[in-house]
């Protein structure tokens, strides 16, 4: 019978239809939090989920929203300082999701971690607002000089920064755990789930950017920031309200270790050869593989890792050590991660675009007329339609486009995790062509009415920009929540949460990759003496070129996806 593995290891193309019978189904040992088997509702556990999510985010905007204004109004920053620190912050935060995510697949699992890094969250927050309460120092950069308000405050805000990334890769992952996949009904609810999820993001997004900041503007940071400490705690609070419903899955050892020991059992087996039979490859048996998480079937792929599964003397079965001979699971494990990572890297290439909604995006809102009947409406806030875009398409497409696609496709989630990742990448691709239209009707104009003055605006309503907010939101939908799904879905057992923090860092990634063509394009088009693209005065550069270029990259990125997508096998799970 284990000859016929290799009937079962050739599967449809990623970008197919899946239909019941081609989604594997999860074999984690689940309990409650008392330690034995819970079938509580799913979704009961998930609405306590849910509500921690609208709240954590509503604090972490909270913060990220003004954080460069408090930096140089309170702290009294230069730009250049403050400009620093947001980004050693931002990087803080996306590079905090690694740690996160290794203690919870290793040690304590996604709850126990959830529930630390919040406690680490509310200190953390606690300090920034008791910091705002300090007198205001004076000079032009209070860090170096030793200010016990920037200490505090920076102190809080490092601490907030380990705690959303500790919690950014666990909470999503812990939702999707509460559904069991060997039900096509909770698969459906799963689907679901993950939509709703990125609902709450965006409320608890959308309130911190309007009232949250409006608030710091016009009442001070003392109870600016006790505001989002308010809301960290009623999410902690919420989180820990649900422990009798959730469902637990138990920590399978470090990930980073299982990986290790593949590459290092593989290195030291280099010069043994395989069988030709792979059912002679070391497995454990069938009971105590499903104990452990999911038993993955052997792939012919990446044939030089099969030999960390190779038996090559009868001791090493009598006292096996894992750096010396691996089980084919362990294997297929690293072969699921290593394939994963082409279409990985495509996400990097999408969130670089997404990354100009909140700089080049705002530039060339400032460029135009933001006076609208008898309201001026700033640059900034049209960032909100970003938001209003995703809360209106998460409910259009759970309710609407999945059962339409359901009937023509077949496939039980109306489009599978890559066709909708590959929607949105599409959909990046009509961000930048939209913006690419509207500067370049905004460049005519100015022509045409001869504005050629630094910071003259060009007789074009800022509400031209409203089309590429509202695609900005629908990529959203589309690409961020089929990525997520993708990671949970297709993540081995024992490194969901580290897949998640992997997706992550593709947002970090982008914003680098951003600033680099844009660095890259600035430095090309000023030598000789030229203005450039993006110079200081807009109305003398060509920004249309650049999101011409930006719009060029994405289609490219998205073929590159559809080529990997098309190539890459589903893990093959009992």
């Amino acid at each position: 019978m284990e000859a016929l593995k290799e009937d079962l290891q050739f599967e449809a193309p990623l970008l197919e239809d899946d239909d019941d019978n081609s989604i594997s189904c999860r074999s984690e040992r689940i309990i409650d939090i008392n330690g034995v088997n819970n079938g509580t509702d799913s979704w009961r556990a998930c609405i306590y989920i849910l509500v921690t999510e609208c709240f954590e985010e509503l604090a972490y905007y909270g913060i990220q929203f003004n954080l460069v204004t408090f930096l140089k109004t309170v702290l009294q920053e230069s730009n250049v300082t403050a400009a620093r620190n947001y980004t050693n912050w931002q990087g803080t935060c996306y590079i905090a999701p690694l740690v996160g995510a290794i203690i919870a697949d290793s040690y304590l699992g996604r709850y126990l971690t959830t529930a630390a890094f919040f406690t680490v969250y509310l200190v953390g927050m606690a300090s920034m607002s008791i910091s705002a309460s300090f007198p205001t120092c004076t000079g032009p950069d209070c860090l170096p000089d030793g200010s016990s308000q920037s200490a505090v405050f920076f102190l809080g805000l490092y601490m907030m920064a380990i705690g959303a990334g500790g919690i950014k890769p666990c909470v999503s992952s812990f939702g999707a755990d509460q559904f069991d996949d060997s039900s096509p009904a909770e698969r459906l609810k799963k689907d679901s789930f993950f939509n709703w999820f990125f609902f709450a993001i965006y409320i608890g997004s959308f309130v911190a950017g309007t009232g949250v900041v409006w608030v710091q503007d016009h009442y001070g940071w003392v109870i600016g920031l006790w505001i989002p400490t308010l809301f960290i705690a009623l999410a902690m609070a919420s989180f820990l309200s649900g422990y009798r419903s959730y469902r637990m899955q138990k920590p399978l050892g470090s990930p980073i270790f299982r990986v290790l020991q593949v590459v290092v059992a593989a290195t030291r087996k280099w010069n043994v050869g395989l069988p030709h039979d792979d059912s002679l490859l070391h497995e454990l048996p069938e009971n105590a593989s499903m104990a452990n998480g999911q038993k993955l079937y052997h792939t012919p792929v990446l044939r030089f890792l099969d030999k960390a599964a190779v038996i090559s003397s009868a001791e090493e079965l009598c006292d096996p050590d894992p750096w010396r001979l691996c089980t084919v699971t362990q294997v297929e494990e690293l072969k699921v991660i290593i394939g994963m990572l082409p279409i990985w890297a495509t996400g990097i290439v999408f969130f670089a675009v997404l990354a100009q909604f909140s700089s080049t995006f705002l530039e060339q809102g400032r460029t135009m007329d933001t006076q609208v009947g008898a309201f001026a409406i700033p640059a900034a806030s049209l960032a909100s339609f970003d938001a209003v875009s995703v809360l209106i398409w998460v409910p259009v497409y759970d309710r609407v486009l999945v059962p339409a696609a359901r009937r023509l496709t077949g496939n039980e989630r109306g489009l599978s995790e890559p066709q909708r990742f590959g929607a949105g990448l599409l959909l990046s691709v009509l961000v930048m062509v939209a913006a690419a239209l509207v500067e370049t009707r905004r460049l005519a104009l100015v022509a045409g009415a001869g504005a050629h003055g630094e910071g003259e605006a060009a007789p074009m309503s800022i509400l031209w920009q409203v089309p590429q907010y509202f695609l900005v939101g629908a990529s959203v939908v589309f690409a961020c929540v089929g990525q997520t799904e993708f990671f949970y879905n297709e993540a081995p057992a024992a490194m969901r949460s580290l897949c998640s923090a992997l997706a992550l860092l593709t947002v970090a990634l982008g914003s680098y990759l951003s600033s680099l063509v844009v660095t890259a394009v600035s430095w090309l088009t000023t030598r000789g003496g030229a203005p450039g693209w993006i110079p200081d005065d807009l109305n003398e550069g060509h920004l249309d070129r650049f999101f011409w270029l930006l719009a060029a990259l994405s289609a490219l990125n998205l073929a590159v996806f559809v080529c990997c997508a098309r190539r890459y096998k589903r893990k093959n799970a009992s």
